[in-house]
């Protein structure tokens, strides 16, 4: 799509956006909302701030933790891995991860992953706690790098993990994982297990879609809560991945 009308496009996608996850339609009306590669005022996103102006069709909280990106030239890599659309390094705006909450956030944490394969797009988390009545849970919103093998996308979520494990809270660990193998899906999967978290999603389960594949890029794990009913919102296509919901109950 031209530049041109880029920013018109992209505002009729967060408001279709905004009206399904708050509608009880195709999923269940969203209390929290994660996103990844939230842009801000990039040229790709036609100049919107995605997260704040979905949160603000949505009435609902928001934060967002922007990437940083580098002035670093990206480089072409494997044809599956070149379906994002580059930010140019002389481009004012920036992406990062966000959360969006109808319930109350608090002592929301940036969490900066190692990462090596992709200098030109640093890989980071955030954490929220989140209160529901006299609930707490502490919620962790990763972006993995598609670039690394898997010892590099486990190192990433390894930081992750151990953020978790220093909290008494229940923890929820989601996000795109881009395990975009069926051996990372596997192994992404035995080590968060091993960390005592389980999550409902059978390994497969396609979120991502791309060139004719369709491939198991998110999750969400969790520890000390219960998931009831589970999906992929199948079919809203304003991203190349299906957004996955969980309901959950302590």
């Amino acid at each position: 799509m031209s530049l041109a009308r880029r920013s018109e496009h992209v505002g009729q996608q967060i408001s279709i956006a905004a009206k399904v996850f708050s509608d009880g339609t195709l999923l269940p009306r969203i209390d929290v909302l994660a996103l990844q590669e939230a842009d801000k005022c990039t040229a790709r996103s036609g100049g919107h701030h995605v997260a704040k102006e979905l949160a603000e069709q949505m009435n609902v909280n928001w934060t967002h933790e922007p990437a940083g990106i580098p002035n670093v030239p990206p480089a072409k890599r494997q044809w599956w891995l070149d379906f994002e659309e580059p930010i140019d390094m002389r481009d004012s705006g920036d992406t990062g991860v966000a959360l969006l909450s109808r319930l109350p956030l608090a002592d929301v944490t940036r969490i900066d992953l190692p990462w090596h394969e992709c200098p030109w797009r640093p890989r980071l988390a955030m954490a929220a706690t989140i209160s529901v009545g006299p609930q707490q849970l502490r919620l962790f919103n990763a972006h993995i790098d598609p670039h690394a093998a898997i010892n590099g996308q486990l190192e990433q979520l390894e930081v992750v993990a151990a953020q978790a494990e220093a909290t008494t809270m229940p923890a929820i660990i989601l996000g795109d994982f881009n395990t975009l193998s069926r051996q990372k899906c596997i192994d992404t999967r035995k080590f968060l297990e091993s960390q005592g978290y389980t999550t409902p999603y059978p390994t497969g389960t396609a979120t991502w879609r791309g060139g004719g594949l369709r491939m198991h890029a998110d999750w969400i794990f969790v520890r000390g809560v219960k998931i009831e009913r589970w999906g992929v919102a199948r079919p809203l296509n304003v991203s190349d991945h299906w957004p996955i919901w969980a309901e959950i109950v302590f």
